[in-house]
């Protein structure tokens, strides 16, 4: 039996890579001639790049940018060829930021900016980037600031490039400006399809978990309109540009990237249509499935991509009381891995033996059917 295990990472607890592993020592348990074919996926929030490093063996490099208080600090990226590969959770990421530090309104992204430059500067002509997992809601007026423009207010004096500037900036200049080649790709890999703005769009949507005050949702909502009303009106109708508390903008606006599903570049970089050729089942999961799983997740991306007559089984953390009822999108059936009521904290800690014992059970079933 051939089963390729396929999982989006769990957050605060596995990386995709540890999910399959996990998966794959419980399966090994309960069925003796089982292949398992590891590949674990990601769908533009933290962890894709290193899913699609697993795959493609890609090099490891550093580079010297502005950390997330100004000061100098080491950036990972991956190489291949003219191909470059990064996340700005490396960088900006919440797990980056300790919990007494976490204003996303001071966070600075000017150092992703600055990356891009590099990289250009490097040779390289294709460059992917994963927006999701964030500590900083600056509407991209990082980005902005790391490829040469610079913000003043009403004094002339320059303001830093982070989230409050958006408050309190009155012009710009970019006199300095760093121009993307035209035969450079940027393209930003997205989870989300929340545009900028509004009630919908980053500050609503993602604000609370990074520690912004809900007080302030409104004033800085309109702090962004009124930036891109001035820099770059049509960014503001964009679908995904409030990904990354508002990276995907900046990066529209001021690199020329353009937005793709992060599930379906994963998938075709890792070349998935190929290894999932002959498979008998196709496993998916993450940390929770919920309705957001619809709405270009993993494992429902991975399962539209699963050939038809291959059937196809989520193992996740929990599922949620919103999920249809089955099967839905190629998924045949879905387990949580959560074996008693305990403490969060616990469960996390818990995660890869309890993903081992429901793959030894799912493939306890399966024998039982063979037999």
């Amino acid at each position: 039996m051939k089963i390729v295990i396929a999982p989006d990472s769990f957050k605060e607890s596995l990386t995709a890579e540890e999910v399959a592993q996990a998966i794959k020592r419980g399966f090994k348990k309960s069925i003796a001639d089982v292949e398992c074919l590891l590949c674990p996926v990601g769908d533009g929030g933290e962890g894709t790049v290193d899913a699609i490093q697993h795959s493609l063996e890609l090099e490891e490099k550093w580079q010297e940018v502005k950390g997330p208080f100004g000061l100098n600090e080491g950036m990972r990226y991956f190489q291949k060829g003219q191909i470059a590969l990064f996340e700005v959770a490396d960088l900006v990421g919440l797990g980056k930021i300790p919990q007494e530090k976490r204003n996303p309104l001071h966070i600075q992204t000017r150092g992703i900016g600055e990356l891009i430059r590099h990289l250009v500067d490097q040779g390289m002509k294709e460059i992917y980037i994963g927006v999701g997992g964030t500590a900083s809601n600056d509407g991209g007026i990082g980005i902005a600031a790391g490829l040469g423009y610079r913000f003043y207010d009403k004094n002339g004096k320059e303001l830093p490039a982070c989230g409050q500037t958006l408050l309190e900036f009155e012009s710009v200049s970019n006199s300095k400006l760093y121009r993307i080649p035209k035969d450079v790709k940027i393209r930003i890999l997205a989870d989300v399809v929340s545009p900028l703005c509004g009630n919908q769009g980053a500050t609503y949507t993602f604000g609370r978990q990074k520690g912004l005050d809900t007080a302030l949702f409104e004033t800085v909502d309109l702090a962004m309109r009124r930036f891109y009303e001035k820099l770059s009106p049509t960014t503001l109708s964009l679908k995904g540009a409030g990904a990354g508390g508002g990276i995907a903008a900046g990066l529209c606006a001021f690199a020329e990237a353009c937005i793709v599903s992060g599930i379906d570049t994963c998938l075709d970089l890792i070349d998935f249509d190929k290894k999932v050729a002959g498979a008998d089942l196709v496993i998916v999961g993450e940390g929770r499935l919920d309705s957001q799983s619809f709405v270009g997740k993993a494992p429902i991306g991975v399962a539209k991509r699963t050939p038809n007559g291959v059937p196809v089984i989520a193992i996740c953390g929990s599922l949620a009381n919103d999920l249809p009822p089955l099967p839905f999108e190629n998924i045949e059936a879905a387990f949580s891995i959560l074996e008693k009521s305990e403490s969060l904290e616990d469960s996390l800690q818990k995660a890869n033996v309890y993903l081992e014992h429901t793959a030894a059970n799912i493939g306890r079933i399966l024998k039982l059917r063979k037999d």
